[in-house]
């Protein structure tokens, strides 16, 4: 059944009627990728955590956890929208699905639409889908009948409709249409250990599938981390065969073991965030040839990170530090001391905007000259204890 997603436990009960067949042997929460990798040494896969922000023609998107405790269940995940040509931020956090698992949003067909993901917690084997197109007013639900991998990029959709998912296993599953995705008509696209038996998979030393995408002519992309040093595992799937469609990155990064981040559609082709050792590099494609951008220290470790407008990359790093570039040929700048609990950063007109989280209320800061002004507080109607 699909219509709007209401708040309440009826909902619920709708999603869990759409999805009962074929929910046999999955396992709830998240899983961890193998593959029949014998490179040495041995990498452990790193992934940027949920919290962003993204932008499309219906305005500027963020998604952030508030609360308390995640070991309590207390943790609850929203989504808050700046309409295009507007200056404040509301709530939009579709109703009636716990959101303690964390919640992936990506831009619809067109960017008309946003469509967010759940993924499994309180008892859920597979992620609800909500879908809106008048920036979050009204959510229409939908079915992945399995576990959103807890990535950020674990799904995209391109302008045909066409919708990929990214499961916790490091599989990949795909909707030929945007409506067959919330009818929950998925089929399987590629698995990790295909994808790692690959000519180019068994080029990288593939371990794990971090970001789905898509590239020029609606070609469906993945990436992830490499155990043989120097190599970016993007790839593309072109008439059903995977091939190797990353940057190649200069000699000096040939030490290092490369792993994807993030990787998002743009108007010209791709944008990918890479982690190479402890450096942090922004690469861009025209759709055949990649730009790479000089390197920033991950000290810290990547906290949160995003994409904006004409391909522009930003990162929260640990130490209330901050790092954004604005796309090709452009190099990274530091952003002023990040006000204290910033969770992710927002593009906004000019500048940036910090959304910092305290518990229940929400305060966004606007970049102002060299630091940041308070712009707008909203409290968010957190009901702890409603996950036990």
């Amino acid at each position: 059944m699909i219509g709007r997603l209401t708040s309440g436990r009826g909902a619920v009960l709708v999603l869990l009627g759409a999805g009962v067949i074929g929910l046999t042997g999955l396992t709830a929460g998240c899983g961890t990728q193998t593959a029949p990798v014998s490179t040495t040494p041995s990498l452990r896969a790193a992934t940027a955590p949920l919290s962003t922000s993204l932008v499309t023609p219906q305005g500027t998107w963020a998604v952030a956890v508030m609360g308390g405790s995640a070991a309590s269940e207390n943790n609850f995940w929203q989504v808050f929208v700046r309409p295009a040509g507007a200056s404040r931020w509301s709530l939009v956090t579709p109703e009636g699905v716990a959101d303690n698992g964390g919640l992936v949003a990506t831009g619809g067909a067109g960017g008309a639409s946003l469509l967010v993901g759940f993924r499994p917690s309180q008892g859920l084997v597979f992620s609800p889908l909500a879908a809106t197109s008048d920036t979050g007013k009204n959510w229409t639900p939908g079915l992945l009948d399995a576990d959103l991998a807890d990535v950020p990029d674990a799904m995209a959709v391109a302008p045909s409709g066409r919708t990929l998912a990214l499961l916790s296993d490091g599989s990949i599953q795909a909707a030929a249409t945007a409506g067959a995705a919330a009818a929950g008509q998925w089929s399987p696209l590629a698995t990790l250990s295909g994808l790692a038996a690959s000519a180019p998979g068994r080029e990288c030393g593939l371990v794990a599938v971090n970001a789905v995408s898509f590239g020029i002519s609606n070609v469906p992309m993945a990436a992830g981390s490499c155990q043989r040093r120097g190599v970016a595992g993007v790839f593309a799937d072109t008439g059903g065969a995977w091939q190797a469609a990353g940057p190649v990155l200069a000699g000096g990064f040939g030490g290092d073991q490369v792993q994807v981040l993030g990787l998002t559609r743009t108007a010209d082709g791709n944008a990918a965030l890479l982690l190479a050792g402890s450096d942090l590099l922004a690469a861009w494609s025209d759709g055949g040839r990649w730009t790479v951008s000089a390197p920033v220290a991950a000290a810290g470790g990547v906290r949160a990170s995003g994409f904006g407008p004409g391909g522009s990359v930003w990162v929260l790093l640990g130490g209330d530090r901050a790092e954004t570039i604005g796309g090709p040929g452009g190099s990274w700048q530091g952003l002023a001391a990040l006000p204290k609990g910033t969770a992710t950063l927002a593009p906004g007109t000019g500048g940036y905007d910090a959304l910092a989280v305290a518990g229940s209320e929400l305060t966004v800061w606007r970049l102002s000259g060299a630091g940041w002004a308070k712009a707008q507080a909203i409290n968010v109607p957190v009901q702890y204890g409603s996950s036990s």
